[in-house]
Order: structure tokens, then sequence, then C-alpha cells
């Protein structure tokens, strides 16, 4: 295995997925690409208080991926991950992921069960969902941290 790629949204579920992606990375020696895909674009509401605060929608992306991918590297090197990358993107987190495992032959893809979706029902979420059905490589779905102990 030489490439393992982790999507992260920042929430409980990614980080998860992030620190087991980095343990099958330092147990197997492979390189780790943290990925962070945003959405194309901001709420009309979220877009009126950037306004309001003077940053533009740029900056303010641009900052929110920046703090959840150092997040991230944070985790991945607490679990032993030694050869780290990061990439912010912005589409559809399941096609943009598809196509940088493409892009760069990867191994693995290791994702959260449920990120930040809206449709809590769901057993599966659907970028995981996407993925395991449509993904290039193998595809490690991991549960959050609060379903594991039952």
């Amino acid at each position: 295995m030489k490439l393992i790629i982790s999507g992260t949204d920042g929430s409980s579920g990614a980080e998860s997925a992030v620190a087991f992606a980095a343990d099958l990375a330092k147990s197997c020696h492979a390189k780790l690409l943290i990925v962070y895909v945003s959405e194309d674009k901001l709420s009309h509401s979220d877009l009126n208080m950037l306004e309001r605060l003077r940053v533009s929608e740029g900056d303010a992306l641009e900052e929110i991926s920046g703090r959840i991918l150092s997040k991230a590297r944070v985790v991945a090197q607490e679990h032993g991950a030694s050869t780290i990358e990061l990439m912010g993107a912005a589409g559809d987190p399941a096609q943009v992921l598809i196509q940088i495992a493409k892009d760069k032959s990867a191994d693995v893809i290791a994702v959260g069960r449920r990120g930040r979706g809206q449709l809590e029902g769901l057993l599966l979420g659907s970028v995981s969902q996407k993925l395991s059905c449509l993904a290039p490589c193998s595809v490690i779905v991991v549960p959050r941290p609060d379903t594991t102990a039952r």
C-alpha cells in the first residue's frame, strides 16, 4: 500500500477516519493524503454575515479549510503517520475524492460514517455511500466514536 486518502469535514466522525487512516498509513509505511472538500459556495445568510464583517468569501473558505486540515494533521501525527499531505478542494465531496483517488492511484479512501449532512436517519452518510459504490479503490467507512461502544 502506497497511498491512503482520508476525507475530512472537521466532524468527530471524520476525525475518527483520519485517526484510522493514520494508523493504517503508519503500519503500511504509506503516504497519507488528508482532503477537505468545501461546498462550492456559502449560504445567503453566511454571505451577509461576511459582508458585515468585511471578510471575502474566498478568505473565509480558505480560513475554514486551513483550520480543519491543520486539526486533521495533528490527529494524524498523534497516530504516527509520518508522510502527510494536506489538500483543499471545492465541490461535491464524493466526486472530488473519487477524482483524486483516480488521479493519484490511491489504494484506500477512509471516511467517517456520518459527517455534517442533514439526513440523520441514514445508516451511511451520502458521501460514504457514494464512495462505497463508485470509488476506484477500497473504501473504509469508520464509525463515529459514540457508535463503537455498545
